[in-house]
């Protein structure tokens, strides 16, 4: 049984306090059907999140089978199934392989042909068999529905909420949702809690509850609604309860609730002696028997098998999105070939450079000028084709996870509240977007360099692809933390855009700062460090000449890698805080 004891959920608005649920009481037997239903702004969705364990109740009390949840905790991820207003599945997958996804990250199963078991009975039971190849971007409403229902039914939920899962659906669809909720709620004890604004096919609920500015004003049998509000029909309650305060309805209903409980209670044992109600058979067990059905519990899988499973499933999204695909590629192709086009001037005036000293004074200070000539062009296009190649890097870095979590935030909220551990989910975007460094890095710097052969001298190629490496790697985790951090894709985007857009201004290769200006920004410019890294890396005669075009003093190649590794590690960090952080809404 669910029972809620003068349950409340208070906001501070405006420097006040707001009651969006006020002391709501129900009590709620296994295999229940029940509708919350109510004006828009009632509070149906908060109170449905409040029982999930999303809302933490301000006053009262939730019990679940005489536990106290309130004090000893929310019910494990296996016990309780919240199916959301939005779609919890990706459109690139398909029916089969969003309800298998869900399954390996809520269900600990034994072996394969458990979890194929598993499978083909939620796709039975929701309808979805015959459709279990199509990808979820071709559904239609109703089915997306099913195939939320299927992806919570994976773990054998005792509890499952439902909030407005019949939006937008046509009248024949809302009906066929309905009804299935109503054969679920039939196996096994279940309990099934619907918020709905609709108040059509209300005959199908075992008992409806109407809430009015947070407060009940009634709960019973569908059939007894309208001779409650003294209504001919349902469609006339919503504007009975603006007729009276919230208050008066639920003093009326403290006043009369008993009687309809009674009515509730007759109609569960009709129910019963039919046979239409099938309830696990409920014993006294010795300890040696509780310890076995402990055992025979749903467990939820282990780190690694919800690492390899939101891994696979990333990959799998990510060959399946041709123009994601088409992008990272074009992206990979083209920035390389825009470094090439500016490497001319640097590869064909090395060689001019010289330490010969010539007999007559005449023709050495004319040799000294041809140097210092060749020194600032080469100097020039050396420092610009580095900074180049790092700002382009920085932007494929944001492209990469600007919107990595924040694009999936309610997706990643709702499969968090299944059970989904956030490392597991950390490391997966980690070990994903590591593969897009990888091959965009080491590609920019063989690409270039087979063009542009890099004239750094003993060990400068390599120093310079580990500062891209680390240029890239440190943007795309600090793009990641952001994309964790903030609440909307939108957002991320076009924190990272800007991000990126600093880089080159205030990493002092164009034009040096202000001091005061420069030891302030500096630290948080990716762009400076890859830079400094890579030029100090250069062999002498080349490092004098990119010095003669600068003002910006260079730092150690130790201290570019220190101060990079701190971003990649700043980054990842936020993201945690990010992952960690509750962003239902």
């Amino acid at each position: 049984m669910l029972e809620l004891q003068d349950v409340s959920f208070t906001i501070q608005k405006d420097g006040e306090a707001v009651n969006l649920v006020d002391k709501a009481s129900v009590k709620i037997p296994r295999g229940h059907f029940m509708a919350i239903v109510g004006p828009s702004g009632c509070g149906k969705t908060t109170l449905l999140r409040t029982i999930a364990g999303l809302n933490p109740e301000s006053a009262g009390a939730l019990f679940w089978d005489g536990r106290n949840l309130s004090e000893d905790g929310d019910l494990d991820p296996s016990e309780i199934g919240y199916v959301p207003q939005f779609s919890i599945a990706y459109d690139p997958l398909t029916v089969d392989e969003s309800v298998e996804a869900s399954t390996r990250l809520r269900v600990k199963v034994r072996d394969m042909e458990e979890l194929d078991q598993r499978i083909d009975r939620v796709l039975d039971e929701t309808g979805l068999a015959a459709i279990a190849d199509r990808q979820v971007k071709v559904l239609s409403g109703g089915q997306k529905r099913r195939l939320g229902l299927a992806m919570e039914l994976v773990s054998d939920p005792k509890l499952l909420l439902c909030d407005e899962v019949t939006s937008g659906l046509d009248p024949r669809s809302e009906r066929e949702i309905v009804r299935l909720l109503h054969d679920l709620s039939r196996r096994e004890g279940r309990i099934v809690l619907s918020v709905t604004h609709s108040l059509a096919h209300l005959e199908l609920y075992d008992s409806i509850l109407v809430l009015h500015e947070g407060r009940v004003a009634y709960h019973g049998p569908p059939e007894l609604m309208t001779h409650y509000f003294s209504v001919s029909d349902t469609e006339e309650v919503y504007p009975k309860l603006a007729t009276q305060t919230s208050e008066r309805w639920q003093g009326s209903w403290l006043k009369h609730r008993e009687s309809y409980y009674g009515k509730l209670e007759k109609n569960r044992k009709v129910l019963l002696d039919s046979g239409s109600l099938h309830l696990p058979v409920v014993r006294e067990v010795d300890e040696s028997a509780e310890a076995a059905a402990g055992e025979s519990k749903v467990g939820t899988p282990g780190f690694f098998t919800q690492f390899t499973t939101l891994l696979s499933r990333r990959w799998r999204i990510f060959f399946r999105d041709r123009g994601q695909v088409f992008l990272q590629l074009a992206i990979l192709l083209c920035f390389p070939v825009l470094v090439t086009l500016f490497s001319e001037n640097a590869k064909g005036q090395i060689a001019n450079l010289s330490d010969t000293r010539q007999e007559s004074i005449v023709e050495e200070i004319q040799e000294r000028q041809t140097v210092k000539r060749d020194q600032v062009r080469v100097g020039s296009a050396i420092s610009g084709i580095i900074m180049f190649q790092v700002i382009l890097l920085s932007l494929m870095a944001s492209n990469n996870s600007a919107r990595e979590i924040a694009g999936e935030r309610q997706i990643f909220e709702k499969e968090k509240f299944g059970g989904v551990r956030p490392g597991a989910y950390i490391a997966s975007k980690v070990t994903f977007l590591a593969c897009l460094v990888l091959a965009q890095s080491l590609w920019m710097a063989v690409f270039v360099n087979l063009f542009a052969p890099f004239r750094g001298g003993a060990g400068g190629f390599e120093s310079h692809v580990l500062f891209l490496l680390l240029v890239n790697g440190g943007m795309t985790a600090v793009c990641l933390g952001i994309s964790a951090l903030m609440r909307t894709a939108e957002q991320a985007s076009l924190l990272s855009i800007y991000l990126v857009g600093f880089q080159l201004p205030l990493s002092g290769a164009v034009l040096a700062l202000p001091v005061a200006v420069e030891s302030f920004t500096r630290p948080f410019i990716s762009a400076y460090w890859a830079w400094s890294g890579s030029v100090s890396a250069l062999e002498p005669k080349v490092l004098n000449a990119v010095k003669s075009v600068i003002d910006t003093s260079l730092s150690s190649r130790q201290a570019c890698i220190y101060i990079l590794g701190f971003h990649v590690a700043a980054g990842l960090i936020a993201a945690w805080i990010g992952t960690r952080r509750h962003q239902w809404d």
